[in-house]
């Protein structure tokens, strides 16, 4: 089975930074793409910013700029540097993986449980 554990997640002043992980865990051969999503009260879940394992990265309008997606390949793990946080960007976020695991030759995607993020004096 797989599994993605996301962490870093918490109250945060507008102005201020916070850096989410995800690490993803279980009987994986390849990770393709991993990203992050995001989903406010009311809204529909979005993209917020994705990358290959390749390096190639892409992001939302809303947050280029201020946020950083980076991927460390040898721990399965993807990480999230958010900073010049705005109460816009409060949402609960998700990790999302693209993967193929031993034994078989498709490629599956994973979500992560979610982790809040809440921007506010």
């Amino acid at each position: 089975q797989v599994q993605l554990v996301e962490s870093g997640g918490g109250l945060v002043q507008p102005g201020g930074s916070l850096r989410l992980s995800c690490a993803a865990s279980g009987s994986i051969f390849r990770i393709y793409t991993m990203g992050w999503y995001r989903q406010a009260p009311g809204n529909q879940r979005e993209l917020v910013a994705s990358i290959t394992n390749g390096g190639s990265t892409s992001s939302a309008d809303s947050v280029r700029g201020r946020f950083t997606i980076s991927m460390d390949n040898a721990r399965n793990t993807v990480y999230l540097q958010m900073n010049s946080l705005k109460p816009e960007d409060t949402a609960v976020y998700y990790c999302r993986a693209n993967l193929q695991r031993y034994g078989s030759n498709l490629r599956t995607i994973y979500w992560g449980q979610g982790t809040q993020v809440t921007v506010s004096s």
